[in-house]
C-alpha cells in the first residue's frame, strides 16, 4: 500500500472521529460551514459589483475625455498634417487631463505612427480593434454615426489597459488611447484582502456564536444524558426540572413520564417478587415440618424393607427416594430464598482446601472415581459448609453428567485484582457441554434435556454453587477442554473474602449460622 493511500485513509478516519465524535463539534462546523458559505457569497457578490462599478467608472472617464480631447485638438490640425504634426497632436490629446498615451495613424502616410509614448505602438493595440475600428457603418435610424469608438480591456506586460480606438471623420487619421487600470487593480486588491477579514471575522463570530448556541442546546441534552444513566444505576426517582414549551422541554416531560412509568412497573414488579419469595419461604418452612416427620419414619422403612413382603420392599424404597429428593428440593429453596433475602451469613475460618476437597469425596464414597491433585498448604479463609456445597455439586455432576474418572485439580494464582486466589479445576470424562447449553447451565430449574421433565436433581445445585462461590467473593466458570476430554468447572477463590468495603479481610467474629444439610444436585 503507498503513502499517498495510507494518508487518504488516516484522513478519513480522522474526519469520522470528528465528524462523530462530539455534537457540540458537529453543530459548530454546520454554523461555520453555513457562515463561511454566506460569507463568501456576499463577499464574492460585492468584489464582483464593485469591479465592475470601477472598471466602468475608470473606462467611460477615460474614453469620454479621450473622444472631447481628440475632436477639439483635430479642428486645429491642417490638412496634410506632418508627420511632426501628428505626435504634436498625440501629445496634446494625451495631456488633456488624466493620465493615458495616444497613438495616432495616419492612412495616407504608411511610414508616420504618432504616439504620445514611444513604449506603446499599433502592435500593441488588439486585432479584434485594429479591425473593428476603421470598419464604417451604415448610417441609419438607430445609427447617425458612420464610425464608433470602440474599446477592449488587455495585459500589456502585466499591467490592465483599457484600449480605445476611433476613426476621425473626414481625415485619413485614426486614434487609440491606452488607459492603464493598475490604480484600479490596486484598489480591487485592497477590496478583497478587505472582504477576506470580513470573511475570517464572520467565520469567527459564527464559531463563538455556534459554541453559546451549543452550550445552549446541549446542556438539556447532557442534563437529559446524566438523568438516565442515574436511571439506568437503578435510581428510579431522577426527574428532570421542566421549563418552558419548545421541544427540549417536551423531551424532559416525556422523559419523566417515562420514569414515572418505569418506577411504577418495577414496584410492582419488585412486590410481585417478594411476594413470590414470601410464598417459597413460607412453603418451604410449612413442608419442613412434615417432612421432617416423613423422614424419620421412611428411614424406618428402609431399615426393615428387607423384612417386608418382596412385593412391598420396591414402593417402601420408591417412597424413601422420593421422600428424601423432596427434602433436599425444600432445602434448597430454603437456601435459594436466603440467597435472595440478603440473609446468607458466611462463618469462615482459615481452611486447607485439600482437606475439604477429601472430606467431601470421602463423606460421600467418591474416592474410587475421582482423581485429586491437591497439594497441601494451600490455606484459604472460608466456610467449610458452603464450600462442601460448592465441591459436592460441582463434582457431583460431573460423575452422574459426565462420568468418571473426575479430575480436581488446586492450583495458587493471582486474581484480577492482584490479589492471591485459589483455582480448583473440576474436569470429566464426558463429552462436554453443548455450546448453546454453557450460558445457562448456572441459571435456576435449568436442564439440558427439555424433554425430561423430571429427573434427580432439581436444576438449583449449580446455581446455589455460585451462589456460594460468590458470598466468598468468587466466581465459577464452565467451559468445555481443548482437546475434546469433557467439560470443566474453575472455581476461582480469593484467599481472603472481601469485607463490605471490598478489602480482603480474615474470618469474621462470631457464627449464628443455622445448621443446614449439605444439598448436592
Amino acid at each position: 500500500m503507498t503513502d499517498h493511500q495510507n494518508g487518504r485513509r488516516f484522513a478519513r478516519k480522522l474526519w469520522r472521529r470528528l465528524r462523530l465524535s462530539s455534537l457540540r463539534v458537529r453543530l459548530a462546523a454546520v454554523f461555520a460551514v453555513v457562515a463561511l458559505t454566506a460569507a463568501v457569497s456576499a463577499s464574492g457578490i460585492a468584489y464582483w459589483l464593485n469591479r465592475d462599478a470601477v472598471l466602468k467608472r475608470a473606462q467611460n472617464s477615460s474614453l469620454t475625455l479621450f473622444r472631447s480631447s481628440l475632436s477639439r485638438n483635430v479642428s486645429d490640425l491642417p490638412a496634410g498634417a506632418s508627420c511632426a504634426a501628428l505626435n504634436q497632436l498625440a501629445g496634446n490629446v494625451a495631456n488633456s487631463g488624466l493620465t493615458y498615451n495616444v497613438v495616432v495613424v495616419d492612412s495616407s502616410q504608411p511610414d508616420c505612427v504618432a504616439t504620445s509614448d514611444p513604449q506603446f505602438t499599433v502592435a500593441q493595440v488588439p486585432h479584434a480593434l485594429l479591425a473593428a475600428v476603421p470598419k464604417p457603418r451604415t448610417v441609419g435610424a438607430g445609427n447617425p454615426w458612420e464610425y464608433h469608438l470602440y474599446w477592449q480591456r488587455v495585459n500589456i506586460n502585466g499591467t490592465p489597459y483599457v484600449v480605445g480606438g476611433t476613426r476621425v471623420v473626414q481625415t485619413n487619421l485614426t486614434a487609440y488611447m491606452f488607459k492603464s487600470l493598475d490604480n484600479e487593480r490596486a484598489d480591487l486588491d485592497t477590496l478583497g484582502w478587505s472582504l477576506a477579514v470580513a470573511t475570517a471575522l464572520a467565520l469567527i463570530a459564527a464559531t463563538l456564536l455556534a459554541q453559546a448556541a451549543s452550550a445552549t442546546v446541549l446542556r438539556p441534552v447532557r442534563k437529559l444524558g446524566d438523568a438516565a444513566r442515574r436511571l439506568g444505576e437503578g435510581k428510579l426517582d431522577t426527574r428532570l426540572e421542566v421549563s418552558g414549551a419548545d421541544e427540549l422541554a417536551d423531551l424532559a416531560r416525556t422523559f419523566n413520564r417515562t420514569a414515572e412509568a418505569l418506577a411504577e412497573q418495577v414496584e410492582e414488579l419488585s412486590a410481585r417478587e417478594a411476594q413470590s419469595r414470601r410464598f417459597v419461604a413460607d412453603m418451604s418452612h410449612e413442608l419442613r415440618t412434615p417432612l421432617t416427620a416423613m423422614t424419620a419414619v421412611t428411614d424406618i422403612l428402609e431399615d426393615e424393607a428387607e423384612s417386608l413382603d418382596p412385593m412391598i420392599e420396591p414402593a417402601v424404597r420408591l417412597v424413601v427416594s422420593e421422600t428424601r429428593r423432596l427434602s433436599d428440593l425444600v432445602e434448597n429453596l430454603m437456601e435459594v430464598t436466603r440467597f435472595d433475602a440478603g440473609t446468607a451469613k458466611l462463618v469462615a475460618d482459615e481452611m486447607d482446601i485439600a482437606d475439604l476437597i477429601m472430606s467431601c469425596i470421602d463423606g460421600r464414597a467418591w474416592y474410587d472415581a475421582v482423581e485429586v491433585d491437591a497439594p497441601r498448604g494451600v490455606l484459604a479463609v472460608v466456610d467449610p459448609r458452603r464450600l462442601d456445597v460448592v465441591f459436592a455439586n460441582l463434582i457431583g455432576n460431573a460423575l452422574k453428567h459426565g462420568g468418571s474418572p473426575v479430575r480436581v485439580k488446586v492450583s495458587q494464582g493471582t486474581g484480577p485484582t492482584g490479589a492471591g486466589e485459589v483455582v480448583v479445576e473440576v474436569c470429566d470424562s464426558g463429552p462436554g457441554i453443548p455450546e448453546d447449553v454453557l450460558p445457562h447451565v448456572f441459571d435456576r430449574f435449568f436442564k439440558a434435556d427439555k424433554g425430561r421433565a423430571r429427573s434427580e436433581g432439581s436444576g438449583l445445585g449449580l446455581s446455589i454453587a455460585m451462589a456460594n462461590a460468590q458470598i466468598h467473593g468468587g466466581t465459577i466458570t464452565a467451559a468445555n477442554a481443548p482437546d475434546g476430554g469433557g467439560a470443566v468447572f474453575t472455581l476461582r477463590l480469593p484467599l481472603r473474602p472481601p469485607t463490605r468495603d471490598g478489602v480482603a479481610g480474615g474470618p469474621p467474629g462470631g457464627s449464628g449460622e443455622s445448621t443446614e444439610r449439605r444439598s448436592q444436585q
